[in-house]
């Protein structure tokens, strides 16, 4: 157990290995599995197709995340089960997560694609938020390096995923089989793995509830300016990460010219080098002292 909001090397690479696990599955369909399915060859009145459908099926995906994340995180807030309040809700989005994955890769419709898609959005979404309320609930001196981890594994994520899949030569079914598999695998393992203490107290509950309190008490955090400004800044970053890499490879075959033969490899050489970036200015950036002292306030 994390003591003196400390936590140990062995919390963080087992935390670090769950979000691996996540950016794996979550990316590695977004830049090379999903543009493979969906694209339409055929000139330049065809493809457009693709891509269209592409960004059709990501945005209702993101949108199903972006509903699904607050609602888990604020159920496991109140969860209070025999085996914590995070891990079982990690438990459940890996399952569903992988189930989800095993039916987009069985997919051969745009529409099936999408709703199966859709699954693996929420899946993350749960699994994410129960992830980043372990943070909150026992990281507390080091906040930075802990939220480092996070965005160094989104990038080693992607590597890992479309390297596999590029360099072993696998299939778009099989490459599925094997993201369900991992995160069934890592996600449940970390989950079991990670401590997950019990709520500090119990809530006290009010003898007269007032009509419409609770809601208000529930989004209070909207008014607080300086999570506003932490909102902002992490939806400007992903909007821009996303728009820059989220139809890479479409841009590969038909922006730059690429070969089909070879646009996988050349999505993998640009990954990598966009990792190393990443990587770098991440965790630069957790051992600054801005960062630090930013997390010793808090």
């Amino acid at each position: 157990m994390p003591r003196d909001g400390r936590v140990g090397g062995g919390w963080l690479s087992l935390f670090a290995l769950a979000w691996l696990a996540v950016w794996t599955v979550q990316l590695t369909p977004v830049q090379l599995l999903l543009p493979l399915q969906l694209d339409t060859p055929g000139g330049q009145n065809d493809w457009i197709t693709g891509v269209v459908w592409s960004g059709l099926i990501l945005s209702v995906g993101g949108i199903a995340g972006v509903i699904a994340g607050p609602v888990a995180g604020m159920l496991s807030d109140r969860t209070g089960s025999r085996w914590g309040r995070r891990r079982p809700w990690a438990v459940g989005g890996s399952s569903l997560t992988a189930v989800s994955l095993l039916r987009t890769g069985a997919a051969t419709e745009p529409l099936a694609v999408g709703a199966a898609w859709i699954g693996v959005s929420v899946g993350i979404a749960v699994v994410s938020a129960a992830l980043t309320a372990m943070i909150a609930d026992q990281v507390f001196a080091q906040r930075g390096t802990a939220s480092a981890f996070v965005s160094s594994a989104q990038a080693v994520g992607i590597v890992v995923g479309v390297g596999a899949v590029v360099l072993l030569g696998l299939g778009i079914g099989a490459s599925y089989v094997v993201l369900a598999i991992f995160i069934l695998v890592i996600g449940i393992g970390t989950a079991a793995l990670l401590p997950d203490p019990p709520a500090g107290g119990k809530r006290p509950v009010a003898q007269h509830p007032v009509p419409g309190r609770d809601w208000r008490e529930r989004t209070g955090i909207l008014r607080d300016r300086n999570f506003m400004w932490v909102l902002a800044s992490r939806l400007a970053v992903n909007i821009g990460n996303a728009l820059g890499t989220a139809l890479l490879l479409f841009f590969l075959l038909y922006g730059v010219g690429s070969p089909a033969a070879t646009a996988e490899d050349d999505l993998l050489v640009l990954i990598v080098i966009y990792t190393i970036f990443v990587v770098a200015a991440s965790l630069a950036a957790a051992r600054s002292p801005t960062a630090q002292g930013a997390a010793s306030r808090s």
